[in-house]
């Protein structure tokens, strides 16, 4: 697919050059980005096989390495400012396409609900169970439109590393449903014709009728809050390392920010949905009160949101450098470490989570005493060799000093490892 966009991408370019965002136009931020890709892909496996070197460089295998990192470094660069267009244009169509989707929900509701009556009648609790649908829709779709920048509906949900919270998201499920059969009970109460009636469905709302959602709406909305609060004390402790993400996606629910699921986030969605499904299971055989969530199931998400607080609290950790060696080829002697050499930096979390790109390895930095060295880029078919998450190759600049010398690496999150000591012989 990359080889087929970057053979189209010539005479697409040349209408709108990938910088446009005019929605579906087939040239706008989408097909610039898949272009860019394209190009950066064939480019970096081009320079795996050793294709495309300068004749100025090709002689000495540190000189290539450094053009050959720069030309990637540059062509990432593009790829990244491509994929900000693209994000800023998909989150300014999302806002439409959450509205579709909570209107498609109440049209759900209304068909359901017709086919349920037939034969029992309809009924005042369905009316009111439409209406508090038609409240709700209509809130979210202002809401949808006054964000429409930012995501739409789905904007209090979003971190500030552009990825779906899965915490503000069950707890914003939770949220909508409870308001929801509040006006649900508002509907009926004000559609009741006798005292008794009325009295009956004040009581529905009475703290021993629905202790257990109470509880589990406040357990939620209690971990949303401190979820946040325990993520950005540990970035500005160094002790979590956080990228930004492109764009949010519906997968970031169930997975860490590098894209693999955690048992953590997928047991807190699982059975914060199956509880929410029971609960809207009772809310619609009961509708005069709030729904008598089970104090067993209330322990049991209970348990799920404590199970998802301290998997927030043991991920991530600060990188370290375990070791620094000097670098040696096939048919070197064993020899000191010296100025213009390349030393092998081993340890671990040099690469933050989701940062796997190459606009962001691109950004990490050695310090080699007082001097900052680029991390250079060293493609291989389908990815990179350098750097790793374990291993980097830098080499000693020669404005370095001889003697005992401090490395430290930074990372593309900007969270700096301990300082290693080297002896560097002139």
């Amino acid at each position: 697919m990359a080889v087929q966009e970057a053979g189209q991408g010539g005479s697409a370019a040349g209408v709108h050059g990938g910088g446009c965002t005019c929605g579906d136009c087939p040239h706008g931020a989408r097909a610039g980005h898949r272009r860019a890709v394209a190009e950066f892909l064939l480019k970096r496996d081009a320079f795996a096989a050793g294709q495309g070197l300068p004749a100025a460089v090709a002689h000495s295998a540190s000189a290539s390495r450094q053009w050959v990192s720069e030309e990637l470094t540059q062509s990432a660069e593009l790829v990244a400012e491509r994929g900000r267009a693209e994000s800023e244009a998909w989150l300014a169509r999302l806002w439409l396409r959450t509205a579709r989707a909570v209107w498609t929900l109440v049209v759900t509701l209304l068909l359901v609900q017709a086919l349920t009556a037939i034969g029992a009648g309809w009924t005042s609790a369905r009316t009111a169970g439409l209406l508090a649908a038609l409240l709700t829709a209509g809130a979210l779709t202002a809401a949808s439109w006054f964000h429409r920048a930012r995501g739409g509906a789905l904007a209090p949900v979003i971190g500030e590393d552009n990825r779906l919270s899965t915490s503000r998201a069950v707890a914003g499920v939770w949220v909508l449903f409870v308001a929801y059969a509040v006006l649900v009970l508002v509907g009926r109460l004000a559609a009741a014709s006798g005292p008794g009636e009325r009295d009956a469905l004040i009581a529905g709302l009475e703290l021993g009728r629905g202790a257990g959602v109470v509880t589990v709406l406040a357990v939620v909305c209690a971990i949303a809050v401190l979820v946040r609060r325990v993520v950005g004390v540990r970035v500005l402790g160094q002790r979590l390392q956080k990228v930004r993400a492109d764009r949010p996606r519906a997968a970031d629910l169930l997975t860490d920010d590098a894209g693999r699921g955690t048992f953590a986030d997928i047991q807190y969605v699982v059975i914060g949905g199956v509880a929410l499904l029971f609960a809207a299971v009772r809310l619609a055989r009961r509708p005069d009160q709030l729904p008598d969530l089970p104090w067993g199931l209330a322990v049991v998400v209970l348990i799920s949101a404590a199970t998802y607080l301290a998997g927030k609290y043991a991920e991530g950790g600060r990188p370290v450098i375990l070791s620094v060696v000097r670098a040696r080829e096939a048919g070197d002697l064993d020899a000191p470490i010296r100025t213009g050499d390349d030393v092998e930096i081993r340890g671990a979390g040099f690469v933050p989570p989701g940062a796997q790109g190459a606009d962001r390895l691109s950004r990490m930095v050695v310090r080699v005493g007082a001097v900052h060295v680029r991390v250079p880029l060293v493609p291989v078919a389908g990815g990179f060799s350098n750097p790793t998450d374990a291993v980097l190759t830098v080499p000693v600049p020669a404005d370095v000093e001889p003697g005992r010398v401090e490395v430290q690496v930074v990372t593309a999150a900007g969270v700096e490892t301990n300082r290693y000591v080297i002896d560097v012989t002139e």
